[in-house]
């Protein structure tokens, strides 16, 4: 009876090591899934950050320099001097005389008149002009005082353009309009100024004396600014094309103030 004890302890000792064997030879052959897997449930893929494209900045145009008038005067001063306005020396220098021609584009645009220096509205007025612009009064000379300026309208033209000096202080050529009564060609003496002659003289004021239009012995003395005794003095040879062209009735009107 004992014996048979015996050998049912041992049987079950033998079975818990078998068994037991048979544990650890599982966990190592046969890993659990939950350490090895991941259930899909739970698995979150890698995601990549999406790199963010570098942003091109935008360049700035260069900012267009605005040019000073004097930058034009050069070109200016050929495009008057082709146009038929009188510049004087054309070497990109707006003398007193460029100032004349300057005054006489202004007038004959509808611009602001006046003798003031190249400005960049006149620079493009100018170098955007392809000819001279028809005028719109009638036939006949037009003395501007401001601009020291006459015109000659013949037709429907500016036929010439061309520097004048009026009367100086104390004997101003007056503001009037009048009509070319008597022509006289060639030089004669002035009946109030010994040794003062005029040439190719257009009267068209019955004032006492009467008042010319005439050219002066010489040119040196066609001032740029009012310099005269009442008359009009002229550029020779200017003033005897202008007397070849113009006959007794002809408008003379005498406007503005210097």
């Amino acid at each position: 009876m004992s014996r048979r004890r015996g050998l049912v302890a041992a049987a079950v000792v033998l079975s818990f090591a078998l068994t037991g064997c048979a544990d650890v030879a599982a966990s190592e052959t046969s890993p659990s899934p939950s350490l090895t897997q991941a259930t899909p449930s739970s698995s979150k893929p890698t995601v990549t950050p999406t790199a963010k494209p570098t942003v091109k900045p935008t360049v700035k145009p260069t900012p267009k320099v605005k040019q000073k008038p004097a930058y034009y005067a050069l070109r200016v001063e050929q495009q008057l001097d082709k146009l038929g306005y009188p510049v004087g020396d054309i070497d990109g220098d707006i003398t007193v005389r460029a100032k004349q021609a300057l005054c006489a584009w202004r007038e004959t645009h509808g611009m602001p008149v006046s003798r003031r220096g190249l400005t960049l509205d006149d620079a493009y007025s100018v170098l955007n002009a392809t000819s001279r612009p028809a005028p719109t009064r009638e036939p006949g000379i037009y003395v501007n005082k401001t601009c020291q300026i006459l015109y000659q309208i013949v037709g429907k033209t500016y036929k010439r353009i061309v520097w004048i000096s009026t009367g100086g202080p104390g004997y101003e050529t007056p503001n009037r309009t009048g009509k070319v009564w008597r022509k006289w060609a060639g030089a004669h003496e002035s009946s109030l100024y010994p040794d003062a002659y005029m040439y190719d003289s257009l009267y068209f004021l019955k004032d006492r004396p009467g008042i010319a239009l005439h050219g002066s012995r010489v040119n040196s003395l066609v001032k740029p600014y009012p310099d005269s005794h009442r008359c009009v003095r002229v550029l020779r040879p200017e003033i005897h094309q202008i007397f070849e062209d113009t006959p007794i009735g002809t408008k003379v009107q005498i406007y503005g103030e210097y």
